[in-house]
């Protein structure tokens, strides 16, 4: 049971450090106002997930959705960090007209809409645990806390250390640059998303 826990953290570490939509909306949001902002998001997206991964387990103990449903969240996921994508590729300096707002309801979407997620909940994390929830009392969701736990740790380190860098990374020279790189970011994982559901579709 020991060894299921462990897991379980390292599952939530590893995944909090794997470049996404969440971490490049979280450095996004620290070069324009700083750590706490971003810290915001983290928590947002913690929320958020967490929703993700309750719904997961109930779908998956009730519902057979397959793999297909999942994907066509997927593509709709795509369309949004493509749109965001844009506005971000616009920002010229950190004057306030210029700035991105990651409302609440659009980080929420943004990851609610990630197939992926969704799909690496109900084919990894669910799965294990199921299995815990069988030897410990409650220990699916003592599974799923640990892995949120773990997700949480590593991804506020990495906005943290990011953060000491904001003053460099901040130059005017250096703005454009580094949001064209943040726009390109989310486009990749948008290509990504997208690429993986229309393979899917057609096999």
């Amino acid at each position: 049971m020991i060894h299921e826990l462990v897991i379980a953290f390292l599952l939530g570490l590893i995944g909090g450090v794997i470049p996404g939509p969440v971490i490049t909306a979280v450095f996004t949001e620290i070069l324009q106002s700083g750590f706490p902002r971003g810290m915001r998001i983290i928590l947002i997206a913690l929320a958020a997930e967490s929703l993700v991964a309750v719904i997961s387990l109930i779908i998956l103990n009730s519902l057979d959705f397959d793999e297909a449903f999942f994907r066509g969240i997927s593509l709709a996921g795509a369309v949004i960090l493509v749109w965001i994508s844009i506005a971000i590729w616009k920002v010229r300096s950190l004057d306030p007209g210029e700035k991105i707002h990651f409302s609440i309801w659009k980080i929420v979407i943004m990851i609610l809409s990630n197939g992926i997620l969704w799909t690496y909940w109900i084919t990894i994390c669910i799965p294990k645990a199921i299995l815990l929830g069988e030897q410990l009392s409650l220990g699916a969701y003592v599974f799923m806390g640990l892995v949120q736990l773990g997700w949480l740790l590593s991804t506020v380190t990495v906005a943290f250390l990011f953060s000491r860098f904001r003053f460099i990374l901040s130059r005017p020279k250096i703005i454009p640059f580094i949001f064209k790189i943040f726009a390109g970011a989310f486009i990749y994982f948008a290509l990504d998303m997208a690429c993986k559901s229309i393979v899917f579709f057609l096999e």
